[in-house]
C-alpha cells in the first residue's frame, strides 16, 4: 500500500509549533507607534494578536508613542513644535498636553481594546510607581527626558498578575518623572529598550509606519548587524526619526537584547508571522548577522517620534 504524502502545510505547522514552544513562558516586548494608533480597526486587529500571543504562554509588555495624536493636539490648541534629530522640542506647556494626550486618550484606547480582546491589561506611565525616572536630556530639547533609572517592580507586578493562569500586559506610556517630581516626555523607543534592558527581555519588536530598514534601491534588508548598524549612522544615511531609533537599536544590543524587529504594524497578522515564522516581515537587527546582507546603504524616512 502507497503511503500517504503529507500535506504541504504540515511542516509550516510544524515549524510554527516550534516556535510557540521556543517562546512558550518567555517575556517579549512590542514598542507600537506611529499612525497606526490613530486607525481604530488596526489597533483592534493587533490586540486581537496579541490576545493569540498571550494564549500559547508568551508575556508581553507592550510600551506606545503616539506622536500624530500629540500633533493633532496641539494644532488644535494652536501650539507649533519642532524636532531636533528625530526628537521632539518639549516646552513646559506642550508638556501638559502630550501628558494629557498619551497617559489619557492613546493608553486607554490600547487597554480598553485589549479588555475588549479577552486580554488583561493594565495601563501605567513611567511616572506610576517612579518606574521611569528622569533627568533632562539636554537644554535645547527642554522637558524631554532621558532615563537614568528602571524601576521594574510595579511592570513586574502586572505581568505577574494572573487571571485563569494567564498574565496581565502592562500598557506603559513612555512619560517619566524627575527628581523633583517634574514630568519628562520620553522617546517612545528609548523608553521600551530601557524597559526590556531591565527585565532581560531578549526580543523586541517594533511595530511602525515603515516596512523595515531600506537599501538604496528602496528594497528592504531583512537583516543586518550591529556593525552594519554603525555604519549607517556614520555614513549619515539614516536621519530624524530612523537615526533615533538605530541609535536605540544599538543600545539594546549592546545591553543584553539578542533580535530587535522592525516591521510595519499594518501588514495583516504581522506579529504573529514575526514570532511565529520563519518568514518574517520586516528587518532583524542582531549583534551578529546570520546571513551577509547585499548592502549597507539605506535610504529611508525618518519619521518624527514623540
Amino acid at each position: 500500500m502507497a503511503m500517504a504524502h503529507s500535506h504541504p502545510d504540515i511542516k509550516s505547522v510544524i515549524a510554527t509549533l516550534g516556535y510557540v514552544k521556543k517562546f512558550a513562558g518567555t517575556t517579549v516586548l512590542i514598542k507600537l507607534g506611529g499612525a497606526a494608533l490613530q486607525d481604530p480597526k488596526l489597533v483592534q486587529s493587533l490586540c486581537g494578536d496579541l490576545s493569540l500571543i498571550r494564549s500559547v504562554g508568551v508575556h508581553v509588555v507592550l510600551v506606545h508613542g503616539g506622536g500624530p495624536s500629540i500633533n493633532q493636539e496641539l494644532t488644535l490648541r494652536g501650539i507649533s513644535w519642532e524636532f531636533i534629530e528625530g526628537q521632539r522640542v518639549t516646552t513646559p506647556e506642550m508638556m501638559d498636553v502630550i501628558e494629557m494626550t498619551l497617559c489619557g486618550s492613546v493608553n486607554r484606547r490600547i487597554v480598553r481594546t485589549l479588555n475588549q480582546a479577552g486580554v488583561r491589561a493594565v495601563g501605567i506611565s513611567g511616572t506610576d510607581a517612579a518606574t521611569l525616572l528622569c533627568k533632562r536630556q539636554s537644554p535645547k530639547l527642554q522637558q524631554v527626558g532621558e532615563i537614568t533609572q528602571v524601576n521594574p517592580n510595579y511592570i513586574n507586578a502586572i505581568l505577574n498578575s494572573q487571571e485563569n493562569g494567564i498574565g496581565s500586559i502592562p500598557v506603559i506610556a513612555p512619560i517619566g518623572i524627575g527628581k523633583k517630581g517634574e514630568a519628562y516626555n520620553i522617546n517612545a523607543d528609548w523608553a521600551a529598550v530601557r524597559v526590556a534592558e531591565s527585565l532581560g527581555i531578549k526580543k523586541v519588536l517594533f511595530l511602525t509606519d515603515q516596512t523595515g530598514i531600506l537599501d538604496s534601491e528602496m528594497k528592504l534588508i531583512p537583516e543586518l548587524d550591529a556593525g552594519e548598524l554603525e555604519n549607517l549612522i556614520e555614513t549619515e544615511t539614516v536621519k530624524g526619526g530612523m537615526l533615533a531609533k538605530v541609535r536605540t537599536v544599538l543600545h539594546a544590543l549592546r545591553h543584553g537584547v539578542s533580535d530587535v524587529h522592525i516591521s510595519n504594524a499594518r501588514v495583516p497578522n504581522g506579529l504573529i508571522e514575526e514570532l511565529f515564522t520563519d518568514r518574517g516581515v520586516g528587518t532583524v537587527c542582531r549583534v551578529r548577522s546570520r546571513a551577509q546582507t547585499p548592502s549597507l546603504k539605506t535610504t529611508t524616512e525618518g519619521q518624527p517620534l514623540a
